[in-house]
This record gives C-alpha cells, structure tokens and sequence, in this order.
C-alpha cells in the first residue's frame, strides 16, 4: 500500500508516472534484502545514475551518521559513483564494493549511507558482504520497491515499521524524485499532511521498546532539471523541512543526511576545452523546493505504508502502520 492509494495526495504538484526517484530518466535503483534466522534483518539498497559524474550537492541536518564520500562532493560538486544505503556497520564493505566496480574508471569516491538497525538486525555480525552489493545491482530497475526491503530491512519510523520510500513530483515538464531510509522519529511526533496522527493512534499499535529517540534519515534527491552543484545543495537542504514536517526533530542521536543530484548536464569530465552548461535561474527555483518538501513527505509515509510488521533480533517486534487505520484517524481528524 502506498499513500494514493489510500488518497492521500501530499502538496499541489502532480506525480510523475511511477511516483518513484526512477521517473527520472535513466535513473535505476536495486535493493539485495537479508532475511535469515532470527537475528538476520538488513540489506542494502543502491541508487543508479544514468552515468557519472553528474553534479551535485548535499546538506546536514544532524550529523550523527554517515555518508561518505562528501568532502569532494563539496570540492567538486560532482557524483562520481552510484549511491549505496545500507546499515551502519556495513558501510566499509559496500563502499569498498562500490569503488571496485569504479576500478576501470582509476578515481572514485563512492557515496555510502547508513541508518541504524540494530533493534530487529544483529547489527555486529556485519552480515554485509560485496556479494549482495552486487546482487543489488544486478536487480536495479525502474521498479522501486518499498518498506522492509535493501538498506531499509531493519529500520523504523515514528516507532512503527519503516525502510525503503519514494515518491516524485513533476515541476514545469522537470522531474523531481526523492528515495529515503526511514529510521528516525518518536509515534508522537508522527504527522500526515498536517495531521497529528501519531497522538490520534496512540498504544492502538504497539510501540517498540522506548528509547529518547530512533534515528536517523538518509534522503536522496534526483532531478532531470538542469541545476548546478550549489542549487543542487539548496535542493538537498529541503529533505530536511520535508522530515520536520511529519515529525522529525533532527534529535542529537540522529543522522540526517541528505544528497541531490541533477541529470541535465552530462560529458562533464572533457581532458581540456570549455563545457557547455545549462542551469535553471535561481528566480525559477522556488517550485523545486516545494517538489521536494512534498515528495519527501509522501516517500516517508510510503515507506512506513508498504512495510509489514517484522520480528527479530532478541524477540523484539515492530509493528507496522496499518493503512485502514490511518484512513480511519484521518477521516475523524
């Protein structure tokens, strides 16, 4: 189940025809999902460019995580490599996976995220290895699944079952898609389109064990409008008010870390010469900002709404979001 289809339609722009990060053009994403005994629930999910480098930016909002790779982004403004999600203890290996499927390039420095799961996952078994790296791509397709899937397995969102979300806009014949990694968020704090709807359901579901505060969020950001690396940032800075507006409060615990890059430009590594560029004006910009505010929105409730409730490590139990009874609190909202 996703948010339309309960007819929850999040901001004024319309979807692209996935409403997925793929209805940009060329770009792939793949997911290898590990589901064993009882204490086996992770994966890693891979975001495929249509090539690289491409430009792009990123942004900060709490900083109690990982994404590796930032520094030269922030030199460069570039994207040298597929994007990699996966939990926190496994970020070595798949950016190691990564960077050996660049060595035919000689340079690359691969962006790797993580989110914690060691509440469902035997996180220190680091059960991660290149091999499901690659089997993440070899499932890359326009098709992205959601919820307990790759990097999202384990995670959780406003204390019910999280992972895996995407969702798009369609801004002025330009696309704009976001994917994200839910694990942050207090059942409280949990709004849906301005609704409290987590104080509205209550215990009504079962929370995890408590904690001050599950984190965190990675939110990468995909646009076919031609934007240069600093819009790009600005771009990737709007995740954040997308996440403060279904509750997320970037607690100290929390690592939200956002990306964005644009396919608009391409053959951006020419030996000598100059590179014919396109860029949006900044005065046409605002819309985008919107695009992603709502997109992100839509993708977090996505991917607590195709997530099922799932049993792990140490007996513990997550539960998920069940769609008739966010439709129910909605209504009487």
């Amino acid at each position: 189940m996703r948010a339309r289809d309960l007819g929850i339609a999040i901001g004024e722009d319309e979807p692209g025809p996935r409403n997925a990060i793929t209805d940009v053009a060329g770009v792939l994403v793949g997911h290898s999902t590990l589901v064993e005994g009882t204490d086996v629930r992770t994966g890693v999910t891979v975001i495929v460019p249509p090539e690289t480098p491409l430009f792009a930016g990123c942004h900060r909002l709490n900083g109690n995580g990982e994404l590796t790779g930032l520094e030269w982004v922030r030199e460069s403004g570039l994207l040298t490599t597929p994007i990699g999600i996966t939990n926190t203890f496994s970020v070595g290996v798949v950016r190691d996976a990564i960077a050996a499927r660049s060595a035919d390039d000689l340079w690359s420095l691969p962006v790797v995220g993580e989110t914690y799961d060691g509440f469902l996952n035997d996180i220190r078994a680091q059960r991660v290895t290149a091999d499901h790296v690659q089997a993440a791509f070899n499932a890359a397709s326009a098709d992205v699944a959601e919820g307990n899937v790759g990097g999202g397995t384990g995670m959780i969102c406003h204390e019910f079952k999280g992972g895996i979300g995407t969702a798009s806009r369609v801004v002025n014949s330009f696309v704009v898609g976001v994917l994200v990694q839910a694990n942050y968020g207090r059942r409280s704090r949990f709004q849906v389109d301005g609704v409290r709807v987590g104080e509205l359901i209550g215990d009504r579901v079962p929370t995890p064990q408590p904690r001050e505060e599950w984190g965190s969020i990675i939110g990468v950001v995909a646009t076919d409008a031609p934007l240069l690396p600093h819009q790009c940032d600005r771009i990737a800075q709007r995740v954040g008010l997308g996440v403060a507006r279904m509750g997320g409060t970037a607690a100290h615990t929390s690592g939200d870390l956002f990306f964005a890059f644009s396919t608009a430009n391409r053959d951006l590594t020419p030996e000598r010469g100059e590179v014919a560029l396109r860029m949006l004006s900044d005065g046409e910009i605002s819309p985008f900002y919107d695009a992603v505010i709502a997109a992100t929105e839509e993708a977090i409730l996505n991917s607590m709404l195709a997530a099922e409730t799932m049993s792990g490590r140490d007996g513990h139990t997550v539960y998920a979001l069940e769609g008739a009874l966010l439709a129910e609190v909605l209504r009487r909202s």
